[in-house]
């Protein structure tokens, strides 16, 4: 019982959970720009000076550096799932296929982190992972609608626009701020390449099972976190990133993909 005008000992301090949630949005802000600044095998000390915070503070509000990327980048995932929807909903399905690469590239040159987050899947980011499920299941819907419709290539595989955000990645990092709108005509001369109307033959499009090893073991894919000698080492290392991929690949993959995917896709 407390007596009055005194205080529980389990009781909040005042302004606690208003100051906690300030640091919180401080490691988020900060932690965005030093991974799209440095990647996301940043140093998570980098992160927490940047924040203005100490690392004690940081590691207790995330433990994982994959906590701290899935909660850095999930408005901008959900963003990208949400794209797909406007995609689908042009009654044009090659317009709409066509603004979902565009826009999915664009959002690669507007935030380098970003860029590596899209190509890196996050077993215990359960959010994240589920709204990248979702741009996957509307990106082959807009797949079928644009086949169907005669405007697509008909060997088009989800795994070209694996391929495709790989190549713009690197047109990205390589030109920078010297040209910054490179990227674009690479994905106009991709989107070119994508029409119906070329049907010269193209070479067997990569397995699911080739893209899930170079988008799980190539740096900066699996980052090792840089923990504090006072941080536990469990707590600070993150989980090998994988990717999505059908219940026919090898069990190395850590998440499913819709039982209606292809035998060689891959969850983006």
């Amino acid at each position: 019982m407390t007596l009055p005008g005194r205080v529980s000992a389990d009781a909040p301090e005042p302004g606690l959970r208003v100051d906690a949630e300030r640091n919180r949005q401080k490691v988020l802000e900060a932690a965005h720009a030093v991974f799209a600044e440095q990647g996301l095998d940043a140093s998570m000390a980098e992160v927490a000076r940047r924040a203005g915070v100490g690392i004690a503070t940081l590691y207790r509000r995330f433990p994982t550096r994959e906590g701290l990327i899935a909660d850095t980048f999930a408005s901008r995932m959900t963003a990208y799932a949400d794209a797909v929807d406007v995609a689908l909903a042009n009654p044009d399905p090659w317009a709409g296929f066509c603004f979902y690469i565009e826009r999915v590239c664009e959002m690669q040159a507007a935030d380098h982190g970003f860029t590596t987050v899209l190509t890196t899947t996050f077993p215990t980011a359960t959010a994240l992972e589920a709204e990248r499920a979702r741009a996957f299941r509307g990106f082959t819907a807009l797949i079928s609608r644009a086949q169907a419709a005669g405007r697509l290539r008909s060997d088009f595989s989800d795994t070209d626009l694996i391929v495709l955000l790989m190549a713009n990645a690197g047109v990205i990092g390589a030109t920078g701020d010297a040209a910054p709108n490179a990227w674009r005509r690479l994905v106009a001369y991709m989107l070119q390449a994508f029409s119906a109307e070329n049907t010269a033959p193209l070479p067997v499009p990569p397995r699911g099972s080739d893209l899930l090893a170079a988008m799980s073991c190539a740096p900066p894919a699996c980052p090792a976190a840089s923990a504090p000698a006072a941080a536990p080492t469990s707590a600070s290392a993150p989980t090998s990133a994988s990717t999505s991929m059908p219940a026919s690949a090898p069990t190395s993959a850590s998440t499913s993909m819709p039982a209606s995917t292809p035998p060689h896709s891959t969850e983006i």
